[in-house]
C-alpha cells in the first residue's frame, strides 16, 4: 500500500527548495556530478547527517526529514554537482536542526507510560498476573520481571494484529468472492501492507495500534489489489466497494500514522 510511503514517512515538506537556474550555478560550482546515493555530513552541535540521492525528475534540490527516524535526504537533479549540495546542506543546517529536535523522541513503554491500542492510549499498569491483556482502558503486564515489558508488548500487540487482520482480510475477500493467501505481520516502514498475484498479504503489525476503521481500510485496500494489481480508477472502485468513503482512514494514516513508529519494543 504506497499510501505507505507518505503515511509512513510523514516528511516534513520542501523546506527551501532552489530552482533551475542551472547555468550560473554550473558557472559557480563546476565539477561534474557524482554517481549514485551518498552522504553529506555537517560539523556541529549536532553533527548533521544528510543522504543525498540524484533524480531524473528533480528540477530543485530538496530536503526531506522522515518523522519515523529523522533521517535527512536531500533530492537534487543529476546534473547538480556534489559541492552544490553540500552548500545547500550547510545552508540549511540549523533549519535541520531545528526540526530535529521538534521530533518526538523514541519511547520504550514500560509501567505507568500510554501506549495507543486500538486508536486509544492505554495506561501500562503492572499487576500480579501471567500474560498481558487489555482490561479496559489499560493494558495490564505482568510486574515480575518488569523489565521484560517493553518486549512482552510488542508479542502482545503482534498476537492482536494477526487476529484483526485476518479476520478483515478474510471478510473483505468473502464479499468478492476471494479467498486470501498468507498473511505475513512485518514491522514496515515503507509502507502498510501489500498483495501479492497469489493472494498473499503482508501488513504492519503496528496497524493495530491505529484506530480500527484504519486497519479495516487497509485491509479492504489489499484485498481489492486481489482484483486490480495497480491504483488505476477500477482499483478505487472496487476499494470503495469494500470500504466506502475512505477519505478520513488514508488522512490518519498520513498525518498520525508516523507516530506509531516511536514506540520501541526491542533493542
Amino acid at each position: 500500500m504506497q499510501e505507505g510511503v507518505k503515511a509512513f514517512q510523514n516528511r516534513i515538506g520542501d523546506m527551501g527548495e532552489r530552482g533551475p537556474e542551472m547555468g550560473l550555478r554550473r558557472a559557480l560550482f563546476g565539477g561534474v556530478p557524482d554517481a549514485g546515493p551518498g552522504v553529506i555530513r555537517v560539523a556541529g552541535s549536532p553533527e548533521v547527517t544528510v543522504r543525498f540521492k540524484r533524480s531524473s525528475r528533480a528540477r530543485r534540490l530538496s530536503l526531506r526529514i522522515s518523522r519515523l527516524d529523522g533521517q535527512v535526504t536531500l533530492t537534487l537533479p543529476t546534473h547538480v554537482p556534489r559541492r552544490e549540495a553540500e552548500a545547500f546542506v550547510h545552508e540549511k543546517a540549523d533549519w535541520i536542526r531545528g526540526h530535529l529536535a521538534d521530533l518526538p523522541g523514541e519511547l520504550r513503554p514500560m509501567p505507568g507510560d500510554l501506549i495507543p491500542f486500538e486508536g486509544q492510549m492505554c495506561e501500562v499498569v503492572a499487576v500480579a498476573r501471567r500474560g498481558v491483556a487489555q482490561v479496559g482502558g489499560r493494558i495490564e503486564v505482568p510486574s515480575s520481571g518488569v523489565e521484560a515489558t517493553p518486549a512482552r508488548l510488542g508479542a502482545f500487540l503482534k498476537v492482536a494484529a494477526r487476529e484483526r487482520l485476518v479476520a478483515a482480510s478474510e471478510r473483505h475477500a468473502a464479499a468478492i468472492g476471494r479467498e486470501i493467501g498468507k498473511v505475513t505481520l512485518r514491522d514496515t516502514r515503507s509502507r502498510w501492507g501489500s498483495c501479492t498475484h497469489e493472494g498473499n498479504l503482508m501488513y504492519s503489525w503496528r496497524l493495530v495500534m491505529a484506530p480500527p476503521d484504519v486497519l479495516d481500510y487497509v485491509a479492504a485496500h489489499e484485498v481489492s489489489h486481489m482484483v486490480h494489481m495497480d491504483h488505476s480508477d477500477a482499483f478505487w472502485r472496487q476499494c470503495a466497494d469494500l470500504f466506502p468513503d475512505h477519505k478520513a482512514q488514508r488522512r490518519w494514516l498520513r498525518q498520525k500514522g508516523g507516530a506509531l513508529h516511536r514506540y520501541r519494543f526491542r533493542d
